[in-house]
């Protein structure tokens, strides 16, 4: 785990010393450049301007969007902080040797901003790490039918307070555009019934996914595992505690909570708009200038997540079982509905192949790109929608977004587009999301034995 974590602390220090030297420094006096974006800003934010991409701090609870039925505070947060990277949660294993190795984090750990790096992230049954996730891979003693992963790529939790549903169809969350969707929640034991419990998506999900994902919260592991019932009666109630459905449901929205307030505010382009004018470097100016102009992203990637609540048909391709770069994907049922995008959840045939917007931040930590990681640079993404040709023939053009048409971007304007995604919006410090070491002691995101080899603990 130390050497997670000093890897981790190491990288974002030597990427964070521009930033910092730019902070110490005198702030260089606006140019033309910087002039030119703060109105193109102003523009895209229909006259509402730099404030309107800004992040809150990760403590100003006030500022971030959180759902009404979970309100956010200090000891909640601390509490799911430290259960979003419990691996000591895996008590419900489908094979024994599982217990004690996977948590939330194996998913979406902050080495690869908040998603897997790799194709189809792996919980339980997944093997190894490498240095920021790119070798976990399925473990050779599981059965591949028994290995938990999901039909599309792991989608990243950073900045998901902006996002009111909650994963690529959008299936989650009772709240916003799944009011009136609520024939397809599978009443009983089906994860989307947790939509009845009225939360928004990030909450239902985190609810959900406890089930989903194998995990078990209950009194005796609270109770007996470092300080964990301090903290939980510290977030809520106390007698809750001794209620098994309140205590499992309410560490869940604890979870919900932390994540929350995971938010990439110290990227380059968020101490721009605090007024660092030297926090970017030109290109990166250029290409937000394209961003937020030529390129027309801001229709779609745009507020403080640079993301929305739409869905959108691009004809991307399908995640598929086989090696996709340096990953293993397994189990994918190309029938499933998943991939039907926002369609195969509601039904509705003219969203068929629809998929959320996604946010656009530190999208350069884990380099699989689309729903069905079917490309593998930031670069390729905008070189895609530049040309606008879908790549997977099952979707019909009937079905394409409006928004899909060519750019007419030259590789000039495409280079500085992707040097401003990948390198202004990556926050270099996620590791302040990172407890340094958990109640239970155990190694994180992952304490199989392999990841214990590649992280040294």
């Amino acid at each position: 785990m130390k050497k997670y974590l000093f890897g981790l602390f190491t990288l974002g220090l030597a990427l964070n010393l521009t930033s910092c030297k730019t902070d110490i420094d005198n702030n260089p006096e606006a140019s033309e450049l910087d002039i030119s974006l703060t109105n193109s800003l102003e523009t895209a934010s229909n006259g509402i301007g730099k404030e309107y991409y800004i992040l809150p701090e990760s403590n100003d609870f006030a500022a971030i969007p959180q759902d009404p039925k979970n309100p956010l505070s200090a000891a909640k947060v601390e509490l799911g902080k430290l259960l979003y990277h419990e691996t000591g949660l895996a008590q419900n294993p489908v094979n024994l040797s599982g217990m004690n190795t996977y948590s939330c984090a194996s998913c979406h750990h902050a080495a690869a901003g908040f998603q897997a790096c790799v194709a189809q992230g792996m919980g339980e049954g997944g093997s190894g790490f490498g240095a920021f996730g790119e070798s976990r891979k399925p473990n050779a003693n599981y059965k591949t039918s028994d290995i938990d992963v999901q039909p599309l790529r792991s989608p990243s939790i950073l900045n998901i307070a902006y996002q009111e549903l909650v994963l690529w169809n959008g299936q989650f969350g009772a709240t916003g555009a799944n009011v009136g969707t609520e024939d397809k929640w599978h009443p009983g034991s089906h994860p989307i019934a947790q939509n009845f419990l009225g939360f928004e998506g990030v909450e239902t999900q985190a609810l959900a996914g406890r089930e989903v994902h194998r995990l078990v919260i209950d009194k005796i592991f609270m109770s007996n595992i470092g300080n964990y019932k301090q903290l939980y009666e510290k977030a809520f109630d106390p007698a809750s505690f001794y209620n098994p459905t309140s205590l499992k449901n309410n560490s869940s929205l604890a979870i919900a909570a932390y994540e929350r307030v995971v938010l990439a505010n110290q990227s380059p382009f968020q101490l721009w708009l605090r007024g660092n004018n030297g926090a970017m470097s030109e290109d990166e100016k250029k290409g937000a200038l394209l961003f937020f102009g030529k390129g027309n992203c801001a229709s779609c990637h745009n507020g403080p997540s640079l993301a929305n609540m739409e869905f959108h048909a691009y004809g991307m391709k399908d995640l598929k079982n086989g090696q996709i770069g340096n990953s293993m994907v397994i189990n994918v049922n190309p029938n499933d509905a998943a991939h039907l995008g926002r369609g195969g959840f509601t039904g509705v045939d003219s969203e068929k192949y629809e998929f959320k917007v996604p946010q656009l931040y530190n999208l350069k930590d884990s380099p699989f790109y689309g729903h069905g990681a079917s490309f593998s640079s930031v670069k390729e993404v905008i070189m895609y929608k530049n040309l606008a040709k879908k790549e997977n023939d099952n979707v019909p053009d009937s079905y394409l977004s409006s928004q899909f048409k060519p750019l007419n971007l030259t590789s000039d304007e495409i280079e500085q587009l992707t040097v401003f995604i990948e390198n202004a919006l990556r926050d270099p410090n996620l590791t302040r999301y990172v407890p340094s070491k958990l109640p239970s002691g155990l190694g994180f995101p992952n304490n199989d034995k392999q990841t214990r080899v590649d992280l040294g603990f």
